[in-house]
C-alpha cells in the first residue's frame, strides 16, 4: 500500500504542538538545503533541512544533545542516541523510544 502525501497548503511545511517540543513535525516531504518556517507562541523560527526527509518525519528544531530527551506534541517519544544538528532528520537512526518499555 502506498501512503500518499497530503497537501497543507502553501507554504505550510511543519508543525510544532508545544513550545517544550524539541522537533518540528513535516507536513511534507522537504529537499536537503530547503528553509522551513514554523512559529511558537508569535515567535518565528527558521530552520535549514539538513537532508531530503518525508512526509510525517521530524527534524530538529534547535541542537539535541546525546542523552536529551526528544520532545513531540508536549510528550517525550525518546531520547538521542548521539547529538542531532538543528535541522537534522530525528528517526530511529539516532533516538530510541521510550515509551510502553517495560525494560527502562
Amino acid at each position: 500500500m502506498e501512503l500518499k502525501e497530503k497537501s497543507f497548503g502553501e507554504g505550510i511545511s511543519c508543525i510544532v504542538m508545544n513550545i517544550n517540543d524539541n522537533v518540528v513535525t513535516l507536513l511534507r516531504s522537504v529537499k536537503s538545503g530547503e528553509e522551513l518556517t514554523t512559529t511558537i507562541e508569535d515567535k518565528i523560527i527558521t530552520i535549514t533541512a539538513k537532508e531530503n526527509v518525508g512526509f510525517g518525519h521530524k527534524l530538529a528544531l534547535k541542537k539535541i544533545e546525546k542523552g536529551e530527551i526528544i520532545s513531540k506534541y508536549g510528550e517525550s517519544i525518546g531520547v538521542a542516541t548521539a547529538s542531532i544538528e538543528k535541522g537534522e532528520h530525528v528517526h530511529v537512526h539516532n533516538l530510541v523510544g521510550i515509551r510502553g518499555r517495560g525494560d527502562l
